[in-house]
């Protein structure tokens, strides 16, 4: 936007310096705070939150664990894992039983009926970033993904 444009501009229009727009940093900040949002408010509206859902995907995908394993696996915080096990254990949804090698830890797995409620969610998380991708066509979708976890293995390994 040139000076006159800008100028143009009623008062209370929003502007945006193209500099800040060419920042890549900036943009990824603004999508992931909208992209949190809708994620959210959209798992908020079926009772679930993106914990519960990243501890059942871990435990459907790569199969029972202790907390810390799970805690390594979903990245969620031992301390706050704890709650969230304790929310899917009241909800049937994992079951917690202790480890014949160790009892002084427990192995959580799915249960079936938290393995119904994953597939439920799969298809909320779907149609949520199918509104959230909304502009891009299914191969600038894959591609924005496979830059993205390339930027984020990248980064995963350098930290």
């Amino acid at each position: 936007m040139t000076g006159s444009e800008a100028a143009d501009l009623p008062d209370d229009a929003p502007r945006t310096p193209d500099r800040l727009r060419r920042r890549t940093s900036r943009l990824l900040s603004q999508l992931t705070a909208r992209s949190d949002r809708l994620i959210n408010e959209g798992l908020g509206r079926a009772d679930a939150r993106k914990w519960h859902y990243a501890v059942l995907a871990s435990l459907q995908d790569l199969g029972p664990g202790s907390q810390a394993a799970l805690s390594r696996r979903t990245g969620i915080y031992r301390s706050d894992l704890v709650g969230v096990l304790n929310e899917l254990a009241e909800r049937d949804l994992v079951a917690r039983a202790p480890d014949p090698d160790d009892r002084r830890r427990n192995v959580i797995t799915i249960s079936a009926r938290g393995r119904r409620r994953l597939r439920r969610l799969d298809k909320i998380l779907d149609d949520l970033h199918d509104e959230l991708l909304a502009p891009l066509d299914p191969a600038e979708r894959d591609q924005l993904a496979q830059l993205l976890g390339r930027l984020l293995d990248h980064h995963s390994r350098t930290s």
